[in-house]
């Protein structure tokens, strides 16, 4: 059975939703390991393990990771992967800035945003805008993907019993320092996570028009 990498996006504390749909994409690949990086991550580690699916957990606990940064997480995973055949993405913003950098150093061509796993190495995605589905296949010894999260269903969060594992960091790599976020904040709903979007005009106006 091949082995899957799963990156785990957290709040140190909690699994972030994307990470769950992750999962399920991972699981139809074959065996899921969980990688929770941060720094005072024992919490979210702990949930990685209550993942439905998830085999094993394996915790990077160091300051150089304390804000996922892709220059030191990247060589993390990219060492990691000699004993994986794919490492898997939520397609987030996290996401999309690790994965292309664990992908150039592995060498291998990156399979992006993903809604559905077709085969071992085929997979379906959006292209031009979304407004048409390709169906690719990898050639590459190492699969790098990324998976959009309302394409899969969310894996149980509570169903599984994972062991953690502690590993040890890579050493920081000083190619970029983290400044600060700004969360931006909204009443409305994160549109990257709804599985419906409805969209109208200027003419209506308003909800109530809508209604």
């Amino acid at each position: 059975m091949s082995k899957v990498l799963v990156l785990v996006e957290h709040d140190n504390a909690s699994v972030k939703d994307a990470t769950l749909a992750a999962v399920t994409a991972a699981s139809q690949l074959g065996e899921v390991t969980a990688l929770v990086a941060g720094a005072g991550c024992d919490g979210a580690a702990s949930a990685a393990a209550q993942i439905a699916g998830v085999a094993k957990v394996l915790k990077a606990d160091d300051a150089a990771l304390e804000n996922a940064l892709a220059e030191n997480l990247g060589p993390l995973i990219a060492g990691l992967m000699a004993d994986y055949d794919a490492f898997v993405a939520p397609a987030t913003t996290t996401g999309k800035n690790v994965a292309p950098r664990v992908a150039a150093l592995l060498d291998v061509m990156q399979v992006s945003d993903i809604l559905s796993v077709e085969g071992p190495k085929t997979f379906t995605r959006p292209i031009y805008a979304g407004n048409a589905i390709a169906t690719v296949e990898s050639s590459d010894a190492k699969l790098v993907i990324t998976v959009r999260g309302t394409a899969f269903a969310k894996a149980d969060p509570t169903g599984g019993s994972a062991s953690v594992e502690a590993i040890a960091a890579t050493a920081d790599s000083g190619l970029s320092t983290f400044v600060s976020a700004e969360i931006a904040k909204s009443e409305r709903p994160e549109l990257t996570s709804a599985k419906i979007i409805v969209s109208g005009g200027r003419a209506l106006k308003d909800a109530a028009t809508f209604e």
